[in-house]
């Protein structure tokens, strides 16, 4: 693929050639575009090579990247392919970046796989978070499941503010019978209280 800008200053017949090509892997069983070399080429001869690497897609899709450079700063998708050569003199870079190769219908570009990183700063960010957070629900788990119980720290004890529940067969054994006035009053004998200590 051939992009030509004739004649541009010192520069006569500039042209950008991007070379092109696709293979087929079984394991994802089917064709893969791959962007192989760059060459820029000008008074025509061939002035600069660089190697491409990781700009690759689908033979069905088109690639996309914000930024394809030799540049460190844009991770240099492009690299010098000798260091003897004039590559290292020149600074390539492709804003918007978008091609394909093949398959192209209805001269528009398929859908595109990006250059993206799966780890990029704002994933990794919402990886650590999710850490965080994680730990922070498993500690909260631990403290529930190791919670002391009450019951152990109940500690009973006789007092006639308070009653205990008494069942209806028992009442015989623990009423008293009461004169006063002439009328019956019953005193409960084995009242119960709590305290419960924390």
């Amino acid at each position: 693929l051939s992009l030509r800008f004739g004649d541009i200053g010192n520069l006569k017949g500039l042209v950008i050639r991007f070379l092109l090509t696709t293979s087929y892997y079984q394991l994802s069983v089917q064709n893969w575009f791959s962007l192989h070399r760059l060459q820029l080429l000008y008074n025509h001869s061939i002035q600069a090579t660089f190697n491409a690497t990781r700009i690759y897609a689908p033979a069905s899709y088109s690639y996309h990247c914000e930024h394809v450079s030799s540049l460190q700063r844009y991770d240099a998708l492009l690299i010098p392919s000798s260091a003897n050569d004039l590559s290292k003199l020149w600074e390539v870079t492709f804003i918007d970046f978008q091609i394909q190769g093949f398959n192209i219908q209805e001269g528009h570009f398929a859908y595109a796989k990006d250059c993206a990183s799966f780890f990029s700063p704002a994933i990794l960010m919402g990886l650590v978070m999710s850490l965080i957070l994680l730990l922070v629900l498993a500690y909260a788990l631990h403290m529930l499941i190791h919670l002391k119980s009450l019951d152990r720290h109940y500690e009973c004890k006789a007092s006639p503010a308070y009653f205990a529940q008494m069942k209806d067969n028992d009442m015989g054994d623990e009423k008293e019978p009461l004169r006063s006035g002439g009328s019956e009053s019953y005193e409960l004998r084995n009242q119960q209280f709590c305290k419960i200590y924390i």
